[in-house]
Parts: C-alpha cells; sequence; structure tokens
C-alpha cells in the first residue's frame, strides 16, 4: 500500500494514542463521524483545508499524517526485515507498520540497532580473547603459575617427613609463586577494565601501525613528491607517536616505501584525471595507465573521495595490511573468511578477481570488490617467489545481481551452511 494511501490509518493511530473518542474528532474537524470512519479505514482520499483541521485537532503537524514515519525509520525496519528473512510482501509493509503504529516501530527498530550494535560487540569481544596476544601469554602465566602453587602444595601436604631445610624453602617458593599469581591477576583485569580513553590503545605492532596509517587518513603528501631518501621516511617513522614498538616502526617503514614505489609508478593526480575520463573501472584504468593491477588497487585506495576499503595478504595468507571500510571487518587477529576475493586472487597469480559481494551479520552493505596477486621483485636464481594479493572494496549501490556473502571470521559468521567453515559459530552455535 502506498504512503499516502496511509494517510487515514495514521489519523486512526493518533487519534487512538490522544485517547479521543470518534464523534469527538468528527465534531472538531466539522465532519459526520461516518465519514471520518471511511477516512480511517482509507476508504476515502483525505487533503487541503479538512486535513489541516484534523490535524490541528490531533495537536500535529499535517506532514506528520501524509508522511508518516521518517525515511529513516522506515529504513531500519527494511534492514530488520531482510535480516530476519521476512517474505516479500511482508518486509514490503514497513511503511504500514510504522504509519499505522509508530510507537511500536520506534521500539523495534531501537531493538534491532542495539542487536546489530551488540553483535559488533560479540565479534569484538571474541576476536579478542580467542586471538589477543596479550590476553593469551597473561592467561598462560596465569595457568603455569597456579600449576606450581599446586605442585608445591602437594609436596608439603603428602611428605610430612620433610626435612625443615626444605620444607621452608617450598613454603618461600608458594609465597613467590602467590605474589607471581597476584601481580598476573592484577595485570590482566586491569587490561580488561581499561577505561574507554584508551580504547584505541595499540595491543601489537600491526595495530600500532594501524593506528598511525588512520592518523594519517592514509595519505602521505610528502611521499607523492618524486624521489623520497631512506632518511624522509625514518624520520617520519621515528617521529610517530603511535609506533611505541621497534616491530610497528618496522611494519610502517615498509608501508611507507611501498608508498614511494606506487607514487614513482603512478601519481595520484594522473589516476584522479583517468577515472574522469574513463570512470572508475580498475581493469580499464589498468590498460589506460598501463600500470600493474595490485598497484592500481594500491593507487585507488589512497584516493579519499572513493572511500574505499584495501587489504593485503602475502603467500601465507596473512593479512599484512588492511584499510578499513564501513560495513567489511577485517580481523585484527586470526584466520579471516576463506571465501574473500583476496584469497581466490592469491590461487591465481596474473588474473584479475571481480566479485559483487557482502559481509554477513550487519547491515550487508554491498561493495564491488576487486583482487589481483602479483609476484615481487626477485632477489636470486631459484628463489622462492615472494606474492602479495590485494584486494580493493568499492562501496557499491544496492544489490544487483548475485551477491556473494561471506563472513569475516568463522567465530562470529552467521552462515551455517557454509562449504568453508572450519569451527562453529558463537552466534550461531553458542559461546
Amino acid at each position: 500500500m502506498a504512503r499516502e494511501a496511509l494517510t487515514g490509518s495514521r489519523i486512526r493511530e493518533r487519534r487512538v494514542m490522544a485517547g479521543m473518542k470518534q464523534a469527538e474528532l468528527a465534531r472538531l474537524a466539522g465532519i459526520s463521524p461516518s465519514y471520518l470512519n471511511l477516512i480511517e479505514h482509507n476508504r476515502r482520499r483525505i487533503g487541503g483545508k479538512l486535513l489541516l483541521n484534523i490535524a490541528a485537532a490531533l495537536g500535529v503537524e499535517a506532514q506528520a499524517l501524509t508522511d508518516g514515519a521518517e525515511a529513516a525509520l522506515i529504513a531500519t525496519l527494511r534492514e530488520a526485515a531482510d535480516a530476519a528473512g521476512l517474505s516479500g510482501d511482508e518486509a514490503t509493509r514497513a511503511d504500514e507498520f510504522a504509519g499505522r503504529f509508530p510507537g511500536w516501530a520506534d521500539v523495534l527498530a531501537g531493538t534491532a540497532k542495539r542487536a546489530a550494535a551488540l553483535e559488533q560487540t560479540v565479534e569484538a569481544l571474541n576476536d579478542r580473547l580467542a586471538h589477543d596476544p596479550h590476553l593469551a601469554a597473561s592467561m598462560h602465566e596465569l595457568l603455569s603459575t597456579a600449576a606450581a602453587i599446586r605442585s608445591t602444595a602437594a609436596i608439603l601436604a603428602e611428605n610430612e617427613a620433610l626435612q625443615p631445610e626444605w620444607r621452608n624453602r617450598f613454603h618461600a617458593n608458594i609465597n613467590e609463586d602467590s605474589r607471581r599469581l597476584s601481580d598476573s591477576a592484577e595485570a590482566i583485569v586491569a587490561y580488561l577494565d581499561a577505561d574507554a580513553d584508551a580504547a584505541d590503545a595499540a595491543s601489537s605492532p600491526q595495530e600500532e601501525v594501524e593506528l598511525y596509517l588512520a592518523a594519517q587518513e592514509f595519505s602521505f603528501a610528502e611521499l607523492e613528491k618524486g624521489t623520497v631518501g631512506e632518511d624522509l621516511i625514518d624520520q617520519m617513522v621515528q617521529a610517530a607517536p603511535q609506533l611505541a614498538s621497534q616491530a610497528a616502526k618496522f611494519i610502517a617503514g615498509q608501508v611507507l616505501r611501498q608508498v614511494v614505489e606506487d607514487a614513482a609508478v603512478l601519481k595520484l593526480a594522473e589516476l584522479r584525471a583517468a577515472i574522469e575520463e574513463i570512470g572508475m573501472d580498475p581493469l580499464s584504468l589498468a590498460n589506460h595507465l598501463h600500470c600493474a593491477m595490485p598497484c592500481l588497487l594500491r593507487r585507488m585506495a589512497a584516493l579519499p573521495e572513493l572511500g574505499a576499503g584495501l587489504v593485503v595478504c602475502d603467500r601465507s595468507g596473512t593479512v599484512i595490511f588492511r584499510k578499513s571500510v564501513e560495513g567489511f571487518t577485517v580481523p585484527r587477529h586470526g584466520a579471516c573468511c576463506p571465501l574473500w576475493p583476496l584469497f581466490s586472487a592469491l590461487g591465481q597469480p596474473g588474473s584479475v578477481i571481480r566479485s559483487r559481494v557482502t559481509q554477513l551479520g550487519r547491515a550487508d552493505a554491498p561493495f564491488e570488490g576487486y583482487a589481483a596477486a602479483g609476484t615481487m621483485a626477485n632477489t636470486g636464481y631459484n628463489s622462492t617467489p615472494l606474492m602479495q594479493a590485494v584486494m580493493l572494496l568499492l562501496p557499491a549501490d544496492a544489490p544487483a545481481g548475485e551477491v556473494v556473502a561471506m563472513g569475516s571470521t568463522c567465530r562470529v559468521c552467521p552462515q551455517d551452511q557454509c562449504r568453508a567453515r572450519r569451527e562453529p559459530s558463537v552466534i550461531s552455535a553458542g559461546i
């Protein structure tokens, strides 16, 4: 039913919400109760002065009766319907539901948003608990210390004939191990209870690099000017407050050197001009600019106006670089979904993979995914070739044609019947 045809339903719901009898509203509007009844059941169209009179009697704007709920509310309801797998006929009645029951529509929309937020929290916490190296090391320390205390206590309890000297030594060991256990427990609690101001603190060198790149908005104008020496890169790395560890500085240096190499091959100004001339298709751009596809994809991700995401992995499939984009999550730790075009390209060097993709578990935002793999510079004869695969993610319009649904990682992917599943999901199978 069209939104403008629901004016009567909205009038009825507003009247009921106001605790007003039909006869009373009809009197205030200057019409008969029978005619108002026809209007409220959408059997008579309404407009002009009569609409204004009814709106005034109900104490609302006339637009609230003709337009109904806001577009954002309708969109949220439709997203909730899609996520729940509601049938086509039911899903198309979001406008009617919002118009007739605005209060319940707000409740449902709010619940859907909270569910999405909680799902995101579960994903982040699961990723952290399962793969965070700091937590893993802390838990290992706790378990090792507890085992040592348990072993020493058993010796003391089971050997009453121990010499006083040995008994004192074991008591000292228990005292020392107890202190270690207490310190470890306090450290892990402090880590988990870190305040909101430290939410962005990095717990690994890779995360330090990601914070640094994000602070620079993945843009390095000083590296785009032509020949750049190692001294400038070293200065940039050493001056970055986000890069606390030597490992992070090493990784960041590699990223910046890649930017310099790419800038020498293709200037961003040239890329912008080519996009203006022939469009956004990466394959056409690569042929037009005589640029290798992995390099082109990296350069497109460097254009802030495209709002693109980028993921790079090495030959082992380990993600070594990521530029996040809203609606597509790359796990901070652990293995990614093997269905990503990134890994298809890794197994087909020289080919270009294109796929319309969406990541399950969120708003199912569609992306145009482009992926290609290339061999890095050879270091000598008979040496193992080093490869990298690059995946560019461009936000797409509403899905058209076949869309490949995939997850971020198996632990938080709701798709049960997946041929690539490696372990149960905490969403569908429970924690």
